[in-house]
């Protein structure tokens, strides 16, 4: 399952941030860098959950179709002429 920009704003601003730099040493000293691994840890567990529960929901949710499903026996054999 492919993970990113999932419609055209997305795509146009991954597009326009994509080409941004930042050379800044003054900001490293205003966020601890332990704090924000571990931040960004944290979100990327919570991610990769959320794309696991979406999978076994799309599972469950493809299984309950499928058994709720009827069947019918369609006949297409044609009537035979009578014998006389």
């Amino acid at each position: 399952m492919p993970i990113g920009a999932r419609d055209k704003i997305d795509r146009e601003l991954v597009k326009k941030y994509a080409k941004l730099k930042m050379d800044n040493p003054d900001t490293t000293k205003l966020v601890d860098s332990q704090k924000m691994l571990s931040a960004m840890n944290d979100y990327a567990a919570m991610q990769r959950s959320m794309i696991d529960m979406n999978m076994k929901l799309k599972d469950m949710c493809s299984n309950v179709t499928s058994k709720s499903a009827v069947y019918l026996k369609l006949n297409f054999n044609l009537p035979r002429a009578r014998k006389q």
